[in-house]
């Protein structure tokens, strides 16, 4: 079709500026569930705390019966990680991976209370600086980086509220998490994001606020640790709860997937392997 009185040049142009503009509207959702519903009690309202009215999420979580994998991340350089309880609890043997087909022995310790569990090794990584003292707003972005399906990937996210995690099977119990609508992947990631347990949850300064700890396919959502319960998780074994600014460049939609290549690199975000007894 041709446009009268007009240079084909200019057509192109405007075609190839309608597709940037597409690309560009789209990017955050590439590969993700349908948009976030609105978030209750309004974007930007300050998290209250947890309520026994919250709404319950059930995961079943089976006695370790083969090897598996998640994630971890490095809290302090003399070799404290943090990763999801239900990773490493009931394993023979753990280990951080620091290479390809390459591990060190990890020493699990669970607090019974939580999911999220601390892992220590002889030599460490740099810490990624925590956030679980600083206030959270309903919307606010999250990231989450490690190993989904035991490959590097990465999620983007946006906080709803709070949720009750009823765990059935090895380790039951209850305990209070934070629920995110994922709102964008990486390329190439589809499907489960199993493996990405234990991964940091990071603001768009790099703080850790959350460890991630299931996802719920059906409806978009991914879980995380309550920043109260990871407090008294880290209390109980005498490990610092906050730590300096960050550092670097912030995190992005448009940059969270090179921001993520770069802590796998420095192994500050590193694959955690169970072997099963």
């Amino acid at each position: 079709m041709r446009f009268p009185h007009l240079p084909d040049w200019l057509v192109y142009a405007a075609v190839v500026l309608a597709l940037l503009i597409a690309a560009v509207g789209r990017q955050e959702n590439d590969d993700a569930p349908p948009p976030p519903p609105p978030v209750p009690g309004g974007q930007d309202a300050p998290l209250g705390p947890a309520s026994p009215f919250d709404p319950s999420v059930v995961v079943e979580v089976p006695e370790q019966t083969k090897p598996g994998s998640g994630t971890a991340f490095s809290i302090d350089e003399g070799g404290t990680w943090l990763t999801a309880r239900h990773v490493v609890d009931g394993c023979a043997q753990t280990a951080i991976m620091v290479a390809d087909g390459r591990g060190v022995a990890a020493r699990v310790r669970v607090d019974p209370r939580g999911e999220a569990a601390i892992l220590t090794t002889i030599g460490g990584a740099p810490a990624l600086p925590l956030g679980f003292n600083q206030p959270l707003r309903k919307g606010e972005r999250a990231f989450h980086l490690g190993y989904p399906a035991g490959e590097p990937g990465e999620v983007a996210s946006r906080l709803i509220g709070r949720e009750t995690l009823v765990v059935r099977g090895r380790g039951a119990r209850e305990e209070p998490v934070l629920a995110w609508a994922e709102s964008g992947r990486t390329e190439g990631l589809d499907g489960s994001l199993a493996g990405l347990s234990g991964a940091p949850a990071l603001d768009s300064s790099g703080r850790v606020i959350g460890v991630t700890v299931a996802e719920s396919p059906r409806r978009g959502r991914v879980y995380t640790t309550a920043p109260e319960t990871v407090r008294a998780t880290l209390a109980a074994v005498g490990e610092a709860t906050s730590s300096g600014p960050p550092t670097g460049e912030a995190i992005t939609i448009d940059n969270y997937g090179r921001a993520a290549d770069s802590l796998r690199r420095d192994l500050r975000v590193a694959q955690v392997i169970c072997l099963a007894g």
